[in-house]
């Protein structure tokens, strides 16, 4: 089944600093309640760690730390996303998810320089939908590819040290 026409893209919406963020559906496995997560010395500071998901190991990014945004608490709204990165499955911890909504692509228009301090690189776009706007991350660029090698890498140690 598809999810996603010329005409539209369906997408998962969530906060984020209080801003509301979406990434395309198709990339996201699940949404989790946040959990213990385990830290794995000498990696970046934006990964918090792994978490054990149905005996998958799978690393936890904290976005806000990924992009340089004020700390968040951890809520009983604090979700993780689980989602794949190129060839990297990877949790992505977030304030709340809200929604999943099809947005007509008329209504998505290129990013400004910047927005709420983000980097222009993360993003694809900028949704508008019944007055609000929806920033569109590009989930592929969330991760260099050298760090989704780097976080390979430092998983398979830190899970065959075990």
């Amino acid at each position: 089944m598809a999810t996603e026409t010329a005409a539209e893209i369906q997408l998962v919406v969530f906060q984020l600093a209080s801003e509301t963020y979406g990434v395309d559906i198709n990339h996201v496995q699940e949404i989790i309640r946040m959990q213990n997560i385990t830290q794995i010395p000498r990696t970046p500071a934006f990964i918090e760690g792994v978490i054990n998901l149905r005996g998958r190991i799978i690393p936890v990014i904290d976005l806000h730390k990924r992009f340089d945004l004020p700390r968040a608490d951890i809520t009983n709204n604090t979700r993780i996303m689980v989602v794949e990165l190129g060839r990297v499955t990877v949790g992505m911890i977030v304030d709340s998810v809200s929604e999943v909504l099809r947005l007509p692509a008329t209504s998505i228009e290129p990013p400004p320089p910047m927005i709420s301090g983000i980097d222009v690189a993360y993003l694809k776009g900028v949704g508008k939908w019944n007055e609000r706007l929806i920033i569109l991350l590009d989930l592929e660029r969330v991760l260099r590819e050298s760090e989704q090698r780097q976080l390979e890498q430092e998983i398979a140690a830190g899970v065959d040290a075990r």
